[in-house]
């Protein structure tokens, strides 16, 4: 087995689930639809008459290492293309001859058999099912539109893992279960923060609390503008479609967005602020004096997703982004860029995410503009990066239509990587736009405009930080900070209201629970709501002017008195404001 790579073995594990489900389901005849490697295993599509249930993945479990201890041979089968399409025809195999019909006429088709088992494959593959590893698991079902296009047939999605050894197996399937406990969208419901409604698919409605925590993280970055000079503005949400034309996106972006009529006139929702902004610095007349011109927008945004790439907060079709364009001379862009790298850091090490990726993404294929603009634009970010200082990844081909981007990827708490801040570098909107100012010559010139989002889309980056703290949100940012509980309505209640408005005066979030249960049912219930602290009030504390003092996730309690406890949480509160800004 040592002598196969990890991926290879995945890919041969998907094909021994294939053959396991024929073997199972015979009379049901399954059709395969692509069954391809993913990172740490593998799935297979399946169009079959039958429900996959928790107790049928178990048997295709079994069924698969019956088929590795029988140690069945591996052997390629080359095909003409007509003699593939009567084979797989006559197995009634339609999704694979489907496949085949879209291979060129003069290629010969690749396919591999196992025992009674023939599918449509390039390979590689390891030579003897007694070859691959039995330590895999599988996971789940999912629906998936056959080839991806949501007209076609909805089949189902069978994911697995799989790995060389059994620690490796066991040491995923446990983080695989506290991603599980982490899950943004479980997360959102329980803590009343978020959730869905099929009126507006993949369209959030965020609950008191969850508003909450979405308007204080626009705040966040509120403070940040301060600090390096950004301009926020407001623009329309419905533009006349010739803007669209104007930007290019109506060419490149169309089957992603809403339109409308009115007044006999074409109008699309906007799924992004930049044309906008290129209307507004067209407005007016600017020198090199005004620049860098940094406008700041949180306006909806609206994108179509198909429904097979919507889940939870981190992919929907209405959204606002902390999204801002900065206008500036080509002589400007390596100072901006270093500015850039640094507010970045200061916010992501604001939230605790101390391990990141930065990304380098150059021309795709389908692009605007030409290669010499090309060359210019990202040979200006390579500089910029090697100037900064930090390390950097070149991912060829996956900038945007009309610039190269540096992307920057995020740790979170059980180790998955997440893109969130962007930095886009456009020639092509500044020229579409005929943008210019006067630089110190006198003469007109053609700015660059740098696209930059830090935390990305608030919905997103709600979803992701939320898996990161597991639902415990810090102190500054929690919706609830505080819950004061008298031992006794009768004789407590009165003060403990009393100290829940002197806090709420200083501007902290602090509430009664007063309910008539007991205080046992009130701690499980608060520390399930991941309130920070809990402050229980009976006689003695309030004859000390104290409170019995738990934080969220500890069993131990202390007693402070109401004047540490107020320092402590205008202390904590106070961290709302990030490091870095006094430089």
């Amino acid at each position: 087995m040592a002598k196969f790579d990890i991926d290879t073995i995945r890919h041969s594990s998907a094909h021994l689930m294939a053959q396991a489900i024929s073997r199972l389901w015979p009379e049901k005849n399954p059709q395969f639809g692509v069954g391809p490697v993913i990172e740490h295993g593998f799935y297979y599509d399946v169009d079959i008459d039958h429900r996959f249930s928790e107790e049928d993945l178990g048997k295709i479990e079994e069924a698969m290492k019956a088929l590795i201890k029988e140690d069945l041979p591996i052997e390629p089968v080359v095909m003409k293309r007509n003699e593939a399409i009567s084979f797989f025809d006559k197995e009634k195999q339609a999704l694979k001859v489907e496949l085949i019909k879209d291979i060129p006429e003069d290629e010969t088709i690749s396919c591999y058999k196992q025992g009674e088992f023939i599918d449509l494959c390039r390979g590689p593959h390891v030579h003897r099912t007694g070859q691959l590893s039995p330590h895999f698991k599988l996971l789940s079902t999912a629906g998936a539109y056959w080839r991806g296009d949501e007209k076609n047939k909805m089949l189902q999605r069978i994911y697995a893992v799989s790995f060389n050894d059994r620690k490796e197996l066991k040491s995923h399937l446990t983080f695989l279960e506290e991603a599980k406990k982490r899950d943004h969208r479980k997360l959102g419901k329980e803590l009343e923060l978020f959730h869905f409604d099929p009126v507006a698919p993949a369209s959030p409605f965020f609950m008191p609390k969850g508003a909450f925590v979405y308007n204080e993280l626009v705040e966040f970055v509120r403070r940040l503008y301060r600090k390096f000079d950004y301009k926020e503005v407001i623009t329309p949400q419905v533009l006349d479609s010739d803007l669209w034309h104007t930007s290019g996106h109506y060419e490149h972006y169309k089957e992603n967005m809403y339109f409308s009529r009115i007044d006999e006139r074409e109008y699309a929702v906007k799924p992004m602020n930049c044309p906008c902004h290129m209307l507004m610095f067209a407005h007016y007349k600017y020198s090199y004096r005004d620049l860098p011109l940094r406008y700041a927008d949180f306006g909806r945004l609206h994108r179509y997703e198909k429904a097979g790439a919507i889940s939870g907060l981190t992919r929907v079709r209405t959204f606002c982004q902390d999204d801002a364009h900065i206008f500036l001379p080509v002589d400007q862009i390596q100072e901006e860029i270093s500015s850039l790298m640094k507010m970045f850091f200061i916010c992501y090490e604001h939230f605790g995410f101390d391990k990141m990726k930065v990304n380098l993404s150059t021309r795709p294929e389908k692009k605007a503009g030409d290669d010499a603009t090309w060359d210019l634009a990202e040979d200006a970010l390579k500089k910029a990066l090697d100037e900064s200082g930090h390390e950097y990844n070149i991912k060829e081909g996956d900038g945007a239509f009309y610039g190269p981007k540096i992307d920057i990827d995020i740790s979170d708490a059980i180790g998955r990587y997440h893109q969130l801040g962007t930095i886009q570098l456009d020639f092509q909107l500044p020229e579409r736009f005929g943008l210019k100012f006067t630089n110190a010559h006198g003469e007109e010139e053609r700015p660059v405009v740098i696209h930059r989002a830090l935390l990305g889309s608030f919905e997103r980056f709600f979803g992701v930080y939320l898996e990161h703290v597991a639902g415990a949100f810090p102190f500054w940012l929690a919706p609830v900070q505080a819950v004061i509980v008298p031992v006794n309505n009768e004789h407590h209640l009165e003060h403990a209201q009393k100290l829940s408005k002197h806090f709420n005066n200083l501007g902290l979030r602090v509430k009664v629970d007063d309910r008539n249960e007991s205080m046992g049912y009130k701690t499980r219930q608060i520390q399930k709501s991941k309130v920070p602290f809990m402050m229980v009030i009976g006689d003695r504390e309030i004859e000390a002017s104290s409170v019995n003092l738990r934080a969220y996730g500890q069993k131990a309690t202390k007693t402070l008195t109401e004047a540490e406890v107020q320092e402590m949480f205008l202390e904590l509160d106070a961290k709302k404001h990030p490091k870095g800004l006094e430089d």
